[in-house]
C-alpha cells in the first residue's frame, strides 16, 4: 500500500435521510379521519400497526379479479393466487436472511407459532426433569405453552430476573444454565416495556450446554433488522399485522435439520403427499406444517407490507424511533406526575409508565377523548408487572407514522389527566 494511500481518510459515516413523516402517514387511509373531533394519535403500534394503502388494495385486489385457492388448481386464478403467496414466503426469507424458503412456515400468528414448536418439537425432546429457560418479561403467549409442556412432561420451568432498569440478569442466566436445559424462549425486544435482550449471548450460552433456542421477534420485526443466520437461532417467531401487515398470517423459521425431524401438528390439505386409511405420508417442508386453506389474501399482502419496510430501511427507521424515544422520555422525566417503568440502554421505541394519580385506564379514556390511541393494562405480561409491584401501565409505542406532534400531545393529554385527577 502506498503512503498516499495511507493517508486517505475514510468516508465520513452519512445519518440516515429523515423520513417523511407527513409523506408516510398519506399512506395510510386511517390517518385520514379524526377521533372525537381530535386528529388522531396513534400510539399502540406494539398491539397491532396500521395498514398502508398497498397492504389493503393487495387484498381487494385478490378478492376483485384472481382469487382462487392455492396449491391446488390447474387453473389460472389458482396458478396466479399460488405464485403470488409463495412470492410472499420468498421476501420472508430474504426479510430475516434465512438460507431456504423452506424454512419459513406460515401459521396464523407468532402465537400459533410458538405452541407449533411446544407441541411438535417439545413434544419429542422435553422430558421429565427437563428445564426450560423463560425471561421475567415474556408476553403470555411464550410463556403459557411452555407451561402447558412443562406439566405434561414433568419438566421445570427457570426464569431469569429482571434488574431495575428492566434489562435481563445475564449473569443468573449463566447460572441457570445447565445440561438439564434443552429450551431456551425469549422475546428480542419486550412488548410492555420495550428491552432489548441481548438474544445473541443468549442463543450463544444456550448452545453451549446443547440447549435450543426460540425468539420471540414480533416487536424486533418492525423496527430492525433480523438475520437468524447471524443469529443462529433454531427458531424464530413474529406475526404480519406488527409490521404493517395483516393480521391472521405470521412466520414460524425454523432450521431445516428440525423441521424435518418434527412430526406434524395438524392433519389436513396441503400437509400430505398420499392417504389411505392404512397409511398417510406427509407433504415436504414447508407445507408439512400448513395444513388447510390459509389466509390466501392476507398471505399475498404480507409482501406488500414486507416491501414498504424494506424500502424505507431500517436505517431510518431506526434513527427516527430513537429519536422519538429519547424526546418522549426527556418530556416524561421532567413530570413529577410520571414514573417510567423501564428504562434499559438501547430499548425499543416502546415507553411505558405510570402516574399515582390515576388508574392506567383512566388515564387511557381521558387521552381517547382527546383523540389519543394508547395501551393501558398489564399487555399481556403479568409477570413482568408483578416485578414491578403494579398492577400495569400506560404504554405509548412508536411506528413510522409518529412524530414529535404526537408526543407533544400525549404531553398535554397527560396534563388533563393531571388537572382531572389532581
Amino acid at each position: 500500500m502506498s503512503d498516499t494511500a495511507k493517508n486517505i481518510n475514510p468516508a465520513p459515516q452519512l445519518a440516515p435521510t429523515p423520513l417523511d413523516v407527513a409523506a408516510i402517514r398519506a399512506d395510510f387511509p386511517i390517518f385520514s379521519q379524526t377521533v372525537y373531533g381530535k386528529p388522531l394519535t396513534f400510539l399502540d403500534s406494539a398491539a397491532s400497526a396500521q395498514k398502508p394503502s398497498v397492504v389493503i388494495e393487495a387484498e381487494k385486489d385478490l378478492y376483485e379479479h384472481y382469487y382462487a385457492n392455492i396449491h391446488r388448481g390447474v387453473y389460472k386464478f389458482s396458478q396466479d393466487a399460488t405464485e403470488a403467496y409463495e412470492q410472499t414466503r420468498e421476501t420472508v426469507r430474504t426479510f430475516i436472511n434465512a438460507r431456504r424458503s423452506r424454512e419459513c412456515i406460515f401459521v396464523r400468528g407468532a402465537t400459533e407459532g410458538i405452541n407449533l414448536v411446544a407441541q411438535t418439537w417439545g413434544r419429542h425432546n422435553i422430558a421429565e426433569g427437563d428445564e426450560i429457560i423463560l425471561s421475567e418479561l415474556e408476553h403470555h403467549s411464550n410463556i403459557v405453552p411452555w407451561q402447558m409442556l412443562a406439566e405434561e412432561k414433568g419438566a421445570s420451568i427457570r426464569v431469569i430476573p429482571l434488574l431495575d432498569d428492566g434489562s435481563v440478569d445475564m449473569e443468573t442466566y449463566a447460572s441457570l444454565l445447565s445440561e438439564r436445559t434443552k429450551l431456551v424462549a425469549v422475546a428480542h425486544i419486550s412488548n410492555a416495556i420495550g428491552t432489548h435482550l441481548p438474544v445473541e449471548e443468549i442463543i450463544r450460552a444456550a448452545h453451549a450446554v446443547g440447549a435450543k433456542v426460540l425468539i420471540d421477534g414480533c416487536q424486533a420485526a418492525p423496527h430492525c433488522p433480523i438475520d437468524v443466520q447471524a443469529l443462529d437461532a433454531d427458531f424464530y417467531v413474529f406475526s404480519a399485522h406488527k409490521v404493517y401487515g395483516p393480521t391472521g398470517i405470521g412466520v414460524l423459521y425454523g432450521k431445516k435439520a428440525l423441521l424435518d425431524e418434527m412430526p406434524p401438528w395438524q392433519g389436513g390439505g396441503d400437509m400430505i403427499s398420499t392417504v389411505t386409511f392404512a397409511k398417510t405420508t406427509y407433504n415436504d417442508l414447508p407445507h408439512k406444517f400448513e395444513a388447510g386453506t390459509p389466509n390466501i389474501a392476507g398471505g399475498i399482502a404480507f409482501r406488500h407490507a414486507l416491501d414498504y419496510v424494506s424500502a424505507i430501511g431500517f436505517d431510518r427507521i431506526a434513527a427516527h424511533e430513537v429519536d422519538l424515544r429519547d424526546y418522549t422520555t426527556s418530556q416524561l422525566q421532567g413530570s413529577n406526575s410520571v414514573r417510567l417503568i423501564g428504562t434499559a440502554e438501547g430499548k425499543g421505541a416502546i415507553i411505558s409508565f405510570v402516574m399515582e394519580q390515576a388508574h392506567p385506564h383512566d388515564i387511557g379514556t381521558i387521552l381517547d377523548r382527546q383523540g389519543i390511541a394508547i395501551r393501558a393494562g398489564h399487555h399481556c405480561a403479568q409477570p413482568l408487572m408483578d416485578r414491578f409491584d403494579i398492577p400495569g401501565t400506560v404504554r405509548a409505542s412508536f411506528g413510522i407514522y409518529n412524530d414529535r406532534n404526537d408526543v407533544d400531545r400525549l404531553i398535554e393529554g397527560l396534563k388533563k389527566v393531571v388537572d382531572i385527577f389532581g
